[in-house]
């Protein structure tokens, strides 16, 4: 399975970006093989509006079944869920530490925005 996780950095290491459209990167992991891929966000970071449908759009386009991120806001949690993703949040820590808590079935899948759009 492919996870798309929000970054603030393209390592393991990094940590998870609270924000979903503006994140700086998306590392997409697969869990299948652990193999990981940066894919850098700079298009939406200052979007004046759209970023979250935008993000939403990436990660489909990357093939991940799920996202993992700090927030998500309305506009973009209906793109993900309408492109079937599945969305957890993570507050805290690094990349590798809450795929190991997704793996772990620690994280809850959300099932509406737990923040308003357009938040910095």
């Amino acid at each position: 399975m492919k996870i798309a996780i929000t970054a603030t950095g393209k390592e393991m290491s990094s940590a998870v970006d609270p924000r979903f459209g503006r994140a700086k990167f998306f590392l997409v992991v697969d869990t299948d093989t652990n193999e990981s891929a940066a894919h850098d966000n700079a298009q939406n970071l200052n979007a004046a509006q759209g970023a979250g449908i935008q993000a939403a759009e990436t990660v489909a386009r990357l093939g991940a079944a799920a996202v993992i991120t700090g927030n998500v806001g309305p506009k973009a949690f209906r793109a993900l869920q309408a492109a079937g993703i599945r969305i957890y949040l993570s507050k805290e820590g690094a990349v590798a530490d809450a795929i190991r808590a997704f793996q772990a079935g620690e994280l809850t899948e959300v099932s509406a925005a737990n923040v308003e759009g357009h938040w910095a």
